[in-house]
C-alpha cells in the first residue's frame, strides 16, 4: 500500500482502519472479537497502520480489544485513541473535557492499549462546560510527559480550531468526510489543508450505504444508524439513487461502489486519510485495494453532481 505522510512527519498507509464498529454502535449483535483480532493483523499485513478507537467505543472493550490484537506488533504502527465522550447507562452521551478528567482517561486508555504511549490523542468533543483552553492545555501536558506524541479533535468548527493551535499544534482534525457528506470541504479541510494538518475522514463508507450492501429493513435501536434520519425508510428508498451513481463510476473501473467511494475521499487532497471500518477480512481487503485507484476528472464531476442525500445533515 501506498503510504502518507502525517502533518508532525510520521508516515502511515494511505488508508487508516477505524475500530469503532468492532465494539460498538453498527450491528453490534455481530460483535466477534476473535474475528476482529483477525482482521487487524491482516490490516497490518496489507499495509494499513493507523488505527483509531475511543474510550467509550464500548465502552471501553474497543481500546483493550486493539492493544490484545496487536500485541507485538504495536511498534508497527499509529495508535490513535479519544477521550472526552461518555455513555451514561442510558445510552445517552455526555460531554467530559475538565483537565483532570484527561489525565485520568488518559492513563486508563494507556492501560487498555498496552502501551506506553498514545500516537495521537483526540478531543472526541469540546466540551462547552469547559473552556477549550484548559481541555486543550491538559492535552499538551501529556505530550510534554511523554504519554502522549501528538493532539487531534474531533468534530470542531473552526473557530475552536483556531482556540486549540493557538495553545498547542493541531496535528489532526476528525470529521465526517464522503462523498454523501462532504460539507466539511466548505470550512473545516480547507483550514486544514493552509495549516498543514492531517484530516482524519470518518465513516468514508456512508456507515455502510455507499457501498450498496446495506438492507433496507429498519435498523434495530441498539444500531445507531436507527437515529441516523438518511437512514429512516422513506429517505433510505430515495439514496439508492446516490449508489446507483457510484455503482456507474465503479464499472468504469470494474470496481467496486465502496472502492470509488474511498478514491473519491483520497482524491481530496495527500493530507486526507480515511478511516473505514469494517469487521471482516474480505472487506478490509476491499477498501485496501482502493488506493490503487485513480479517478478521473470525469469520475469526480460526476460524483459531485449529485444531490445531498435525503435525511442529509451535519454530524455534530
Amino acid at each position: 500500500m501506498r503510504t502518507t505522510t502525517l502533518a508532525d512527519g510520521r508516515t502511515c498507509g494511505a488508508i487508516g482502519l477505524g475500530c469503532m464498529s468492532m465494539s460498538h454502535s453498527y450491528s453490534p449483535m455481530e460483535r466477534d472479537d476473535a474475528e476482529s483480532i483477525e482482521v487487524i493483523n491482516r490490516a497490518v499485513d496489507l499495509g494499513i497502520t493507523f488505527f483509531d478507537t475511543a474510550d467509550m467505543y464500548g465502552p471501553f472493550t474497543n481500546e483493550r480489544l486493539l492493544g490484545l490484537a496487536l500485541g507485538s506488533r504495536r511498534d508497527e504502527v499509529l495508535v490513535a485513541t479519544k477521550c472526552g465522550l461518555l455513555a451514561g447507562p442510558d445510552g445517552r452521551l455526555r460531554r467530559d473535557a475538565r483537565p483532570e478528567y484527561i489525565r485520568a482517561a488518559c492513563d486508563a486508555s494507556l492501560k487498555r492499549l498496552g502501551t506506553d504511549v498514545i500516537d495521537l490523542y483526540q478531543l472526541h468533543r469540546v466540551d462547552p462546560a469547559v473552556p477549550l483552553e484548559e481541555s486543550w492545555g491538559a492535552m499538551a501536558e501529556l505530550v510534554r510527559e511523554g504519554k502522549v506524541r501528538a493532539l487531534g479533535i474531533s468534530h470542531p468548527t473552526v473557530e475552536e480550531l483556531e482556540r486549540a493551535r493557538a495553545v498547542f499544534p493541531v496535528t489532526a482534525v476528525q470529521h465526517e468526510l464522503s462523498v454523501w457528506a462532504s460539507y466539511t470541504r466548505e470550512d473545516v479541510l480547507p483550514w486544514c489543508r493552509k495549516n498543514a494538518v492531517t484530516f482524519l475522514a470518518f465513516a468514508p463508507l456512508g456507515r455502510g450505504f455507499l457501498t450498496g450492501r446495506l438492507p433496507t429493513a429498519p435498523f434495530p435501536e441498539n444500531d445507531s444508524r436507527s437515529r441516523d434520519p438518511r437512514f429512516a425508510k422513506g429517505a433510505m428508498a430515495e439514496n439508492q439513487a446516490i449508489v446507483t451513481a457510484i455503482r456507474m463510476v465503479a464499472e468504469r473501473h470494474e470496481a467496486t461502489p465502496a472502492q470509488v467511494a474511498l478514491a473519491w475521499v483520497l482524491a481530496q487532497g495527500e493530507g486526507v486519510l480515511p478511516i473505514p471500518g469494517t469487521k471482516k477480512i474480505r472487506w478490509l481487503e476491499e477498501n485496501a485495494a482502493a488506493t490503487e485507484l485513480t479517478l478521473s476528472q470525469e469520475d469526480l464531476e460526476d460524483l459531485d453532481a449529485m444531490p445531498p442525500p435525503a435525511g442529509h445533515r451535519r454530524w455534530v
